[in-house]
């Protein structure tokens, strides 16, 4: 019996060696592996070896049986490799060809309001200024003509990053730093993120601003009013008005907040008008001559140079022009929402 075990396994691991594909290696295993495979039936007769040859036989039965099935796995995997390569090497596959699919992505609709504003006002020679986010508290507030004991400071619920550090609240502190670095005439753009208390469907801790400077000889309240007609124009339509309403900012004087005329009911004011609530204005930013004061703290003779201030809410501005219900959609990453701008 010894003898026909070797035979078998012998042949079998030639049969293996030479199998050309994985049906062939499976017609080796059920041959000798199988149920009714030669190394099966081989020891349904183990009965009658005598009692003492037993052990030996069986040891032998399953030596051939692991060395078959270790042939078996090697011979599979080398035939598996070997039908990739041929596939890999008949298949034509340029993979520096585009997708089929383009998925292409789209800016943020504040990023998209905010270049809109810079272009805008960039074709009336206003330079971009950008500055510190995390600010010291003089230049926030003091240098912006608000004293600590101001009761304008309880209008900004204010991030204190420790002993005179905030977050800004508003980018006025990099008009200040940009009028201490340079010498007139000023005219910049200051766009970017500040940050207040302030949570709900119309407020952020973090939104954005997009604020601006003109100081120079004899600029008046008609320079502002003519800078942000233009503005209105290019932003919301050609047909589009604006009207001034006095409002009080620590840092401008006179200081008004602006209204523009509703572009959905063309200023008519209907009653129907989900945008202006049929008022027939929306208001979209506050402006005014600066503070004489701020001109003195950046080393300016406010009895030689004038000039005026406007800041505008980003998200205000985007929610108007895409008729966004709530500002809190802006900063959830829902690739829906997104997806429309």
């Amino acid at each position: 019996m010894k003898s026909r075990l070797d035979g078998i396994g012998a042949r079998a691991l030639g049969d293996i060696s030479s199998a050309a594909s994985a049906g062939d290696l499976e017609l080796v295993r059920v041959s000798v592996l199988g149920k009714k495979g030669a190394l099966s039936e081989i020891l349904k007769g183990i009965a009658a070896v005598p009692p003492q040859e037993r052990p030996a036989i069986g040891a032998l039965a399953n030596d051939w049986k692991r060395k078959i099935e270790e042939a078996l796995e090697s011979r599979r995997a080398q035939l598996e490799g070997a039908e990739l390569e041929k596939r890999l090497a008949g298949e034509q596959i340029d993979v520096s060809a585009p997708s089929r699919t383009a998925h292409l992505g789209a800016l943020h609709p504040v990023t998209q309001a905010t270049r809109r504003m810079i272009r805008i006002f960039g074709r009336l020679g206003f330079d971009v200024a950008t500055g510190p986010e995390v600010e010291t508290e003089f230049m926030n507030f003091e240098a912006v003509n608000i004293p600590k004991d101001h009761p304008a400071r309880d209008m900004q619920d204010t991030f204190f990053m420790g002993p005179g550090v905030v977050l800004r609240t508003h980018t006025s502190a990099v008009q200040m730093r940009a009028l201490r670095a340079r010498k007139w005439p000023v005219r910049i753009l200051c766009p970017g993120a500040v940050f207040r208390c302030d949570s709900d469907a119309t407020h952020s801790p973090m939104f954005h601003q997009v604020e601006g400077l003109w100081v120079d000889r004899n600029v008046s309240m008609a320079d502002l009013k003519g800078t942000l007609e233009f503005f209105a124009r290019e932003m919301f339509g050609a047909d589009t008005k604006i009207r001034f309403r006095p409002s009080y900012f620590p840092f401008v004087e006179p200081g008004a907040e602006v209204d523009v005329s509703c572009f959905m009911c063309g200023g008519k004011g209907a009653s129907g008008c989900k945008v202006c609530k049929g008022s027939g204005w929306l208001e979209i930013l506050g402006a005014g001559m600066v503070h004489p004061r701020l001109l003195e703290l950046a080393g300016y003779d406010p009895h030689e140079v004038t000039g005026f201030a406007f800041g505008i809410g980003v998200e205000r501005t985007a929610m108007l022009l895409h008729s966004i219900p709530d500002l809190r959609l802006m900063f959830q990453n829902d690739v829906r929402f997104l997806g429309q701008f």
